[in-house]
């Protein structure tokens, strides 16, 4: 790649338009043949190298959404003007933003950040949580708690024993140091994730109202600033772009390290100057450098504003020598974030960094023209309309085809798999459920992370929901659960992106909070592949017209394409996340039974033989075929309705939704997280196989003390939702009884349970 210097006679742009066609390395910058033809169509011209930079990473998969943006639409199809009566933002901007009362804004967004996490485990996972962390900031919220999502291969393989312990530790440590509880999230193994492991970040932030922030560049004069950490050569292209090493441009360099190295303390040395800076309404906006670092910061900014754009480059403060322009543009280097200032506040905004210790550069103005303009040495490297660097790259609609194979896997039915049918045989099958690498306890992750740091924390995993205070004077919160069962999304990518809504939505409702937004974070293989493509329409399908029914909105996300080693896919994940609101944190419905003897123990909905994708078939017989479980979203609906009414009501002293491992596993981990015992009846002729191991959505445990039993009842037989009596709180007891099947110690119990995870990666 052509380096350019101040000595150069011919003006950079010119020279562009005159360079042999060979020597732009397009291709090894991720760009089709047709997307550099658009780009020299666009330009009427030659790009430069730094163009060749910017439109490579804008227009990436990750970066351009370019393949799931005529799809994406969809969302807004079908989000209803009630549905967005509390949307402040939505999609399309850092993060989704609502009304959640008193005054008060919640945040919240889920990222992904898979490839790098394979590439170097701790600092891709890091700088993950990280990058979701800026998204909530540039709000102008004040962070308040992480979660996340992650996957792996098969619990035993080899490189699973390289990435998980890497990846846990960054999630950890990065967020440990910021000072943000880590309050929930899921760790799922299956072997369609080796070589692809799935990190995904969720972060939650607060503010008034007031003082929301959108990012852009508006007002001729204003000062685009530029501050937090220097720029290095980490991480370009890591994110974006295929070949992250072209951008060296044959300058003898050595490979560059593709991905991000963070620095939490400097983080959270930002946030905190961040938020002063809003506080003192010095900025009209504050963008983060994340994906495609400076190339998106500076063309999304002047797109979203009135205007044009000036940078120099050579004000942006480095920390590696002799960078070029497009090295310079396409750095992801973290914990830096771009200020849009007016001529009369920079003093005061470069005092208050200063005060932070936090660097901070003046680096170009917004201009009164229409394009952006960056200069290096004197040069015009860069000369662009923004908006066809931000917005206006391809899109595709690529071939959508039903697999083949779809037939045949959802006809192979659970139904002829060896069942349990001797108490014997169900208490060996349970207590193998129990220690399976997806049942198990993650106790040995989350006791590597701060689940109660900064003292907002009320529930946290292994709760159904995270859950965290607002509001200490009114004592408002949010509760949030992410959930996704790829096996169910497989099977049927529409039913299975619902129940990963229903999941995450009684989640939360079990905690006693209302469901009000999601955000999501979709992951799949290669969407050059159509059969991949049919499963992510379908998926995304499935999701907004569940929404739309259950009346919450998405407010945000993220797709991420091309997860699959060779030609091997992932299974299907479309995580979804459900943020809900509780007006007092102090009436929260624990996951773990209560301390109160003979509290009666109710199973709410309807349970039905239903094994397809189930944890039992996965686990006992390594079996993947047949049909999901049912969704009924009126049945989900209905439930939370119940389920937070019985909160709000003093009705319920604890809850726990059914899902992976069905009733046998909600009983056991309400006891063991309860640490108390339970004496379990099912019901007269029933299947104690079914009744204990199936999946069947819609349906709660609940432990309601018998002074309000009878109203709780009552209250669901009026609403028409099923209930049954199955037991009672023992408290006096040290174990878990099921009549007529088996008998377990807690210690026992507890054993399986928290053992697994230790002995395959302490």
């Amino acid at each position: 790649m052509t380096v350019t210097h101040a000595a150069d006679t011919v003006d950079t742009v010119e020279r562009a338009a005159a360079t042999p066609e060979i020597e732009q390395p397009y291709g090894a910058l991720g760009l089709k043949d047709n997307e550099y033809r658009r780009v020299r169509e666009l330009l009427g011209r030659r790009p430069t190298d730094a163009e060749l930079a910017m439109y490579a990473v804008m227009w990436s998969e990750h970066c351009s959404y370019k393949s799931s943006k005529v799809h994406l639409r969809y969302f807004g199809e079908t989000t209803t003007e009630q549905m967005r009566a509390t949307m402040l933002a939505g999609i399309g901007e850092n993060a989704g933003v609502l009304d959640i009362g008193d005054g008060w804004a919640v945040t919240f967004k889920a990222e992904s950040h898979n490839h790098p996490s394979y590439v170097e485990p701790f600092q891709g996972a890091a700088t993950g949580v990280g990058g979701i962390v800026r998204d909530i900031l540039a709000m102008g919220a004040r962070p308040l708690a992480v979660m996340d999502s992650l996957r792996f291969g098969a619990a035993d393989a080899p490189d699973t024993k390289r990435v998980l312990p890497g990846v846990v530790a960054g999630v950890g440590g990065y967020g440990n140091c910021l000072g943000l509880p880590n309050i929930g999230g899921e760790v799922i193994f299956d072997a369609s994730y080796a070589g692809n492991p799935l990190v995904n970040a969720l972060c939650v932030g607060a503010m008034r109202i007031e003082d929301l922030h959108l990012a852009h560049a508006s007002g001729a004069g204003n000062k685009i600033i530029l501050f937090g950490a220097r720029t290095g050569l980490d991480g370009i292209g890591g994110a974006s772009v295929l070949a992250s090493d072209s951008f060296s441009g044959g300058t003898g360099r050595k490979k560059l390290p593709s991905v991000q190295v963070g620095d939490p303390f400097a983080e959270k040395v930002l946030i905190e100057c961040c938020l002063e800076l809003f506080a003192a309404k010095v900025v009209v906006g504050i963008s983060d450098l994340g994906a495609a670092g400076l190339a998106c910061a500076t063309s999304e900014l002047a797109s979203a504003g009135d205007g044009g754009m000036v940078i120099d480059l050579d004000r942006v403060p480095l920390r590696a020598k002799d960078m070029n322009p497009a090295e310079i543009l396409s750095s992801e280097s973290r914990e830096r974030m771009c200020a849009v200032v007016t001529p009369e506040h920079v003093a005061d905004f470069l005092a208050i960094c200063a005060k932070w210790d936090v660097t901070a550069t003046e680096i170009g103005e917004v201009t009164e023209g229409d394009t952006l303009v960056i200069t290096w040495h004197g040069q015009t490297v860069v000369d662009v309309p923004p908006r066809t660097v931000a917005h206006d790259g391809p899109v595709y609609e690529r071939p959508i085809s039903r697999p083949e194979s779809q037939d045949a896997l959802q006809a192979d039915v659970p139904d002829d798999l060896a069942r349990p049918t001797t108490p014997a045989e169900i208490r060996a099958t349970l207590l193998r459920m129990l220690g399976s690498a997806n049942l198990a306890s993650r106790r040995w992750v989350t006791q590597q992370y701060d689940r109660y740091v900064r003292g907002g924390t009320v529930l946290a995993q292994p709760a159904d929901a995270g859950m965290i205070r607002i509001d200490e004077q009114t004592h408002r919160g949010v509760a949030l659960s992410v959930d996704c069962n790829s096996r169910y999304v497989a099977l049927d990518p529409y039913r299975g992106a619902q129940l990963a809504l229903a999941e995450a939505y009684r989640n939360v409702a079990a905690s006693g909070a209302k469901p009000v937004a999601v955000t999501d974070c979709l992951n799949f293989g290669s969407p050059e592949d159509p059969g991949v493509m049919w499963q992510f329409q379908q998926a995304l399908h499935g999701l907004a017209d569940a929404c739309k029914v259950l009346g919450i909105p998405v407010v945000g996300g993220n797709v991420s394409f091309y997860n699959q080693t060779g030609g091997t896919a992932i299974l299907p994940t479309p995580l979804v996340g459900v943020m809900g609101v509780i007006d007092d944190v102090r009436r929260r419905v624990p996951t773990g039974f209560g301390t109160e003897p003979g509290e009666s123990l109710l199973l709410l909905g309807e349970t039905r033989p239903e094994f397809g994708g189930s944890e039992w078939a996965h686990v006992v017989h390594g079996h993947l075929g047949g049909l999901p479980p049912k969704v009924d979203l009126a049945a989900e609906a209905l439930l939370a309705d119940i389920l937070i009414a019985g909160s709000r009501d003093g009705m319920l002293s604890a809850a726990h939704d059914l899902s992976d491992g069905g009733l046998a596993q909600a009983v056991v981990e309400a006891a063991l997280i309860g640490e108390t015992g339970a004496r379990i009846v099912l019901p007269a002729g029933a299947d104690p196989f079914v009744w204990l191991f199936a999946e069947s959505a819609g349906r709660a445990l609940v432990a309601v003390p018998r002074s309000e039993e009878p109203r709780f009842t009552e209250m669901c037989t009026m609403r028409g939702l099923p209930w049954v009596k199955i037991g009672v709180v023992d408290v006096e007891s040290d174990a878990v009884e099921i009549q007529d099947v088996a008998d377990f110690s807690l210690a026992e119990l507890r054993t399986a349970w928290e053992a697994t995870l230790p002995e395959l990666f302490g």
